[in-house]
Formats: C-alpha cells, structure tokens, sequence
C-alpha cells in the first residue's frame, strides 16, 4: 500500500491512476481533484484558441512532481522503453557496436554472440544501405541508426554492406535478436605477484551480478585475492543488485541499508552472505559521479570497516522510488522514501533550495573548492558517525565521504584537449588511423597469447610525437586551431587517450581502462593502498 498526501491523491485520482485505495469526494466544490477538474474544463471550453489537453496535463504533472524533490519523474509513454533497455540488460536489435566516420555508418565491431556476428559481419565494414534505402552521404544521425537497425526480435532488416577489398556491395539479410548491454567495463589483474584485480562497473542493471561473478571467478583463477572495485561515474540503477553486490563484502545478517519515510516504516535490508567469497584487502574508488546503488555499496562497506574507499564525495542520491504506470502507457517515479546507511547517515543531499538549485551542485561543489581541496571540505559535528566495528569517524550530510579524497585531476585538462574530447576529434582519428592499419596492427598484437599481445602493445606502442602530429593537424581540419602551450600541457592525457582508444578498437574496452587507468589518479592510489598493507589497515584502525 502507497500512501500520498491528500493533495497529490486528489490529483492523481482525476487522471485515473488507481495505485492505491483512496477516497475522495470528487462532488465536493473544495476538493482539489474537483477544483482542477473545473480549470480545466474552462480552457477546453472557452479558450480563444485550440488547445491540446493531453499536453497540458502532462505538463501540469511534470510541474507537480518537479515540486516534491528531484527525483520525482514523468516518464512520456515514448520514453518509457527507451529508460529501461540499459537497466534490463539488453535490446532489440541487430548486434552492433558503430560510429559515424565521414557521413557514413562503420561498424566499430560485432558484438559477440549477436546476429551481425553469426552472418560474419566485421569490424571495419560500412553499412550503406538499410532496406535497399541509401544510408551514406545523406547526414545520418545516431537516432536514424537506432530507428533503423533495432527492432523486435525475430524481425528482419537488409543491410548493404562495403568492405575493403570488395568491389561490390555486400548484401545481408539480418535477423534481429536479443542484444546484451553490457554492466562491466572492465576487469583484469593490476598485479599478479601482488594478486590484485581491477572491475570495473559502469552500472546496476539486471545482468551485473552475472557479468561480476563471471569475471571475478575468472580473476580468481588468475590467482586474485585483493580486489580495486571501481564504482566512478556508476550512476546506479537496480537496487536488488546493489544488495546482491554489498553482500559479496559482508557477513550474514550484517545491515546493508534502511529505509524510512513519513508513510513507510524502517525496513532493514541485511546481508545473506553465506561466506562464499574470500575476498582479502578491498579497495573501493568513488567520485562525484557515483550514485544511489553505487552509495549503498560503498556506504555499506565503509560503515562495516570492510574496505578503504578511494576518491571524492559520492553524488548523494538516496531516495527510494517506486516505478508506477500509467493508463495511456506513461509513467512516473515517485519518491516514497529515504536510503541510510548502516550507521545511520542519510545517502540523500539536501534538496529544499528547490530543483534547479540542486542539479548546480557539482558546480558548486568545484567553486567551493570541494573537488580539488580536502581542506575546503567541513563537516558539522551533527554530521559526523562512527563505523560499527572500528569506531571510526565517517561523516553524513548527503553523498559517501571516502576515507582517502583525491583531488580531480585538471593538470592536464586544457581548453584545448577539452575541444579535442568534445568535438569527437580523438575518436574521429583512432577511427581513421585503425581503418587504414588494421591489418598490420592486427598482424603486429593479435597473433599470440592474448596476454603476450596486450603486454607487447603496453611497451611497444608508442604515441610519437609524429604520430601527435598528425592528430593536431587532422584536428585543424575539423575547425580545432593548434594551441601549442595547452598542447605541451596536455600531451601525456592526450598519448594515453589515444593509445587506450587503440587498444579499444584492438580488443576491448577492459584494455582501454587499462591503458587510460595509468594516468587516474583515483586509481593510482587505489593501487598504492592496496599494495601498501600498513596504509590500508591504517586507514581502517579506530579513530
């Protein structure tokens, strides 16, 4: 049972949503169902010009939401679908990963196990007729790709296709099928000696259990026992998931995380681990870009004294929602109540400056000096709590304080590197470069073990200052004027970025964390604590 205030009842009722039992009388002159209901058949009746009701009320309930918190959402029936495909796991479609190089759909590479694949689609190949309708030259967007490569499963679509070293156009008939989208950017061993892994995921959707169980299981052969567990810029997504992956840390019937809120009762959510997982030092990398199911974790694992967490002030998202449809396919999310964390500490920032004010918050987070100085961070004494088994100082006040800040990295971050990123320069010359040296690159690092190719590629390529050239003149091209001193200042970020995107397009993008992971900081000192055994303990002994 869903209890809401009378207000939002009323309204609600006069759009027929029945998600919970209420009684209102609409008769009644002073009702605020029967007051909205009189406003608006007022405009429907007298209004000088034609007015479109379905748009108004919808826009009458954005408005409405909007005023209760943040997160509170109207979900069009459009948007709806298009919400949920990356926290289900998968989509509709034909099983590529693409870009748009010169005005023309390229195939970045098949995904694996999809329909492109099976039909012996590759990497490389430029699709240029879509149902005997030309794609090439024509301006094509991402969105007319979706709209016209996904589907239902088991609908078909032909695809013309050229390819280097054919003369005609390659015809396929392609059978749409279930597409995984994949949780787990990363995972790989940091240091065999030291039995370290690194996993990395990007969020909480209904695979991510597998997907982490699958890969840690794989590591644990390698010989992992110590694990980096990087959750930067996980913005969440399903919370049963942040459970199942809190309980891979805890012991049974240790808390998780509560709930609570003005019409719903503390709810505790405890692990049921049974011990299966011999995990030794955890390391947990956080930033400002971490959010709700990523806070729980971390939270969870902060307030147990179970592992050091690495970075900056998680996002602060820690309302509870439930998801409720609507008549004409529509929906909305509702706040209904508060996360907190084991100690106590509620994961939510404040909100009560309004909506507007609320998504400034990492601005003012930067201005403030949060994000590159420890010391412009102050808590009140009524936001500081101590962990459950250490008794250390943890502090609350919205968002996961780590037990280690690392301030954001803007060394190397010029206005000129930020046009290279923003402009899609990089990826446009990784694109062009790998087409054109595909083979002797895949000759070179794609014909022995997979651990001897990538450990080749780490020490023998390098990004010359030749090959930097080319980038920057290749970038003046595409309307990016050379900036020599941001240049020099951005120089190593721009190497790594490039000879990640690389080994991206080589493998995978687990070997492109790899690469680009030697410049983060957050992750430069996970490994230091991690490795270091007399810092990690220290961080966790009673303060």
């Amino acid at each position: 049972m869903i209890f809401i205030n009378n207000r939002l009842r009323s309204f609600l009722l006069f759009f027929s949503i029945t998600i919970c039992v209420i009684n209102v009388n609409s008769q009644n002159n002073n009702s605020d169902a029967y007051k909205f209901s009189r406003v608006m058949n007022y405009v429907s009746s007298f209004y000088v010009d034609t007015v479109n009701t379905e748009q108004l009320t919808e826009t009458a309930i954005i408005e409405m939401l909007k005023k209760l918190d943040p997160h509170s959402i109207y979900i069009s029936k459009d948007e709806w679908q298009k919400m949920n495909e990356p926290l289900q796991g998968h989509f509709d479609g034909i099983g590529i990963q693409f870009n748009i190089m010169d005005d023309t759909l390229m195939v970045v590479s098949p995904i694996t196990g999809g329909p492109s694949e099976k039909l012996g689609i590759l990497a490389g190949d430029r699709i240029v007729m879509i149902d005997n309708e030309n794609v090439a030259g024509i301006g094509i967007t991402n969105q007319m790709v979706f709209d016209r490569l996904r589907g239902p499963k088991g609908t078909k679509v032909n695809v013309g296709i050229m390819r280097r070293g054919e003369k005609k156009i390659l015809d396929f008939e392609i059978t749409r099928d279930k597409i995984p989208i994949f949780s787990l950017d990363a995972a790989y061993m940091v240091d065999v000696k030291e039995k370290i892994a690194y996993i990395k995921l990007n969020r909480f959707s209904r695979t991510t259990m597998d997907e982490y169980k699958e890969a840690l299981s794989k590591l644990q052969k390698e010989g992992a026992k110590h694990l980096i567990l990087d959750l930067t810029n996980n913005g969440g997504g399903y919370l049963d998931k942040a459970f199942e992956l809190a309980d891979e840390f805890l012991s049974q019937g240790q808390m998780v995380v509560y709930t609570e809120g003005r019409n719903s009762p503390r709810d505790n959510y405890l692990s049921t681990s049974k011990g299966e997982n011999d995990y030794g030092r955890v390391v947990i990398m956080i930033d400002e870009g971490s959010a709700s199911a990523s806070e729980i974790v971390s939270g969870a694992v902060q307030d147990w004294d179970r592992g050091v967490l690495v970075g900056r002030r998680s996002f602060g998202k820690g309302l509870v929602q439930r998801q409720m449809e609507l008549p004409d396919g529509s929906a909305m999310r509702l706040t209904t109540a508060k996360y907190f964390t084991p100690t106590g500490r509620l994961i939510q920032k404040p909100y009560s400056k309004g909506v507007d004010e609320y998504h400034k918050d990492l601005v003012n987070r930067y201005n403030s000096g949060e994000l590159t100085n420890e010391d412009s961070i102050h808590f009140p004494d009524s936001l500081k709590y101590r962990t459950l088994v250490n008794k250390r100082l943890v502090y609350g006040g919205g968002g996961i304080m780590p037990d280690i800040f690392v301030p954001i990295d803007t060394a190397g971050y010029t206005d000129y590197y930020r046009d290279l990123i923003r402009k899609g320069i990089i990826n446009k010359f990784v694109l062009q470069y790998f087409d054109s040296e595909r083979e002797n690159l895949e000759a070179k690092y794609l014909s022995k073990n997979k651990d001897d190719e990538f450990g080749l590629f780490m020490k023998e390529f390098i990004i010359t200052n030749e090959f930097l050239k080319q980038v920057t003149d290749f970038a003046e091209q595409e309307g990016v004027k050379f900036n020599e001193n941001e240049f020099n200042t951005s120089k190593e970020s721009l190497s790594v970025n490039l000879k990640a995107n690389i080994a991206r397009n080589l493998w995978n993008t687990s070997e492109f964390y790899e690469v680009f992971n030697t410049i983060d900081p957050i992750y430069l000192q996970a490994v230091e604590v991690i490795k270091n055994k007399d810092l990690y303990y220290s961080k966790l002994k009673p303060q």
